[in-house]
């Protein structure tokens, strides 16, 4: 399609000048073109005719830990922003982690899993509730919006804050658990990794994550406008991706000594509070999603399905 080739040659610089930007001498991008051309141009002018300049078109970026929603949602705003004239603001749910403290206290309070940053009820909900509110109000003001530093475990200074001076006209929400749903009662008694049967003998933990689902987080998710599902072939690979991610942080990273870079055991331990959410997704995402963009084993994307919304 015409419209599509100009929109590249527009976007393709930018594009891959972001792309270089992710990669390390040992893992490099394949088929960034492809990516570009075939799948990520036509989703953004599938968003742009969605977009109404009264208020904030929210599109909700969901996959799995180290499906590529960074480099994906970057790319889109990269797109939408050159080549479609608007204005793009990309955050992710990451961001909104409650701080190191609070989440001590919410270790003792509740259950101690939920000192490990992650599963719902682990992020600020009324921050995110605020921020949407705020966003699409007629009498929008400059926001401060924070950041979250994984390599020490905590949000950085306020000084390296998101600045939001203008209202966007698309505001990309991304994050691993973004649209989950809960699930029944039933289900969460069956334990389904080692973690689950050591640590949360009595479903504390399970039945909270899945109560903050289940209310909170489903009023917040209630106002996107459209959903993305990166969607992976299953848990073992991005098991596989996600060490991968955290050895590209490790290289980044300028205060290894100090930082809380995960071992591959960190890894595999953590991915378990995050497996139950998403294998969930896997099962149910697909079916509500507004577009599944499938993922396949070179983590590139194989299929797009859009989905009458």
């Amino acid at each position: 399609m015409q419209q599509f080739s100009l929109c590249f040659g527009k976007v393709k610089k930018d594009c891959l000048k972001f792309i270089k930007s992710q990669e390390t001498k040992a893992d490099k991008f394949k088929n960034k073109e492809r990516m570009i051309k075939l799948f990520l141009i036509p989703l953004c002018f599938w968003i742009s005719k969605k977009v109404d300049k009264k208020r904030p078109y929210f599109v909700g970026l969901a996959g799995g830990q180290g499906t590529g929603k960074t480099t994906i949602s970057s790319l889109i705003r990269i797109i939408l922003i050159k080549y479609f004239k608007l204005k793009v603001f990309r955050i992710s749910i990451d961001d909104f982690y409650k701080t190191r403290k609070e989440r001590i206290g919410l270790s003792k309070r509740v259950h101690p899993m939920l000192l490990t940053r992650g599963v719902p009820g682990t992020h600020d909900i009324d921050m995110m509730l605020s921020f949407f509110r705020k966003t699409k109000s007629k009498k929008f003001k400059r926001l401060k919006l924070p950041a979250f530093n994984k390599a020490i475990d905590d949000r950085f200074d306020k000084k390296k804050w998101y600045d939001l001076k203008k209202r966007p006209d698309v505001i990309i929400f991304e994050g691993w658990c973004v649209g989950a749903k809960s699930e029944k009662n039933i289900t969460l008694k069956k334990t389904i990794n080692s973690m689950e049967k050591a640590k949360d003998q009595k479903q504390i933990w399970r039945k909270y994550v899945n109560q903050q689902l289940k209310y909170k987080y489903k009023k917040l998710y209630s106002q996107i406008n459209c959903l993305i599902y990166l969607k992976a072939k299953n848990f073992g690979l991005l098991q596989k991706w996600r060490l991968k991610q955290e050895r590209k942080l490790w290289i980044k990273s300028k205060v290894k000594s100090t930082s809380k870079i995960m071992s591959r055991g960190d890894v595999i331990n953590f991915m378990q509070t995050y497996q139950r959410i998403t294998q969930n997704m896997f099962r149910y995402m697909p079916k509500y999603a507004s577009i599944i963009l499938k993922l396949n084993t070179n983590h590139q994307i194989k299929t797009a399905l859009y989905r009458n919304k």
